[in-house]
């Protein structure tokens, strides 16, 4: 190889490289402002008879909880306790669909393994997902359920 090749094939591998560089300062970046737009995410619901209202932050914790004055007319304690973990639940999933949006973005932008070595593992593939937000309450048995049947808080209303 001559010292003109060697000159060129360094000069187009400086460029590689710089390109290379400025593409994960990019994404950086993109990860950072992503990161901060998740942890500021504030998760709402509100019960389906409007009575029960939870805001959750990022991480699902709850940071407040309004009771309309009517929550202790029409509901037993224990219709409030399930409207309560109904309406947490869904403001968690709120939080997290909320998070899942701000690094959407990031997520498909940022290179896998294979993508630059083919051969190499899914990095990707070793990232554990979030945990599922619970849905529902747990019947007799611990598991969740989503439907109440006859039992549900909701219909009673209208049979008193």
């Amino acid at each position: 190889m001559s010292d003109s090749e060697r000159v060129e094939r360094n000069a187009a591998m400086r460029e590689n490289m710089t390109s290379l560089l400025e593409g994960i300062s990019r994404q950086t970046e993109e990860l950072k402002q992503a990161q901060e737009q998740a942890a500021a995410v504030v998760g709402t619901a509100t019960s389906k008879d409007r009575t029960v209202t939870v805001e959750v932050n990022a991480a699902g914790i709850v940071t407040d909880v309004q009771l309309d004055s009517a929550v202790y007319k029409y509901n037993t304690p224990q219709m409030l306790s399930e409207s309560l973990v109904l309406t947490i639940q869904a403001a968690a999933r709120n939080a997290r669909e909320q998070a899942d949006e701000a690094f959407a973005p990031v997520q498909n932008n940022i290179p896998d393994l294979p993508d630059i070595f083919p051969e190499a593992p899914s990095v990707k593939a070793l990232i554990p997902g979030a945990p599922e937000v619970p849905s529902g309450l747990p019947d007799d048995d611990g598991d969740l359920d989503d439907e109440f049947g006859e039992d549900d808080p909701w219909a009673q209303k209208g049979k008193r």
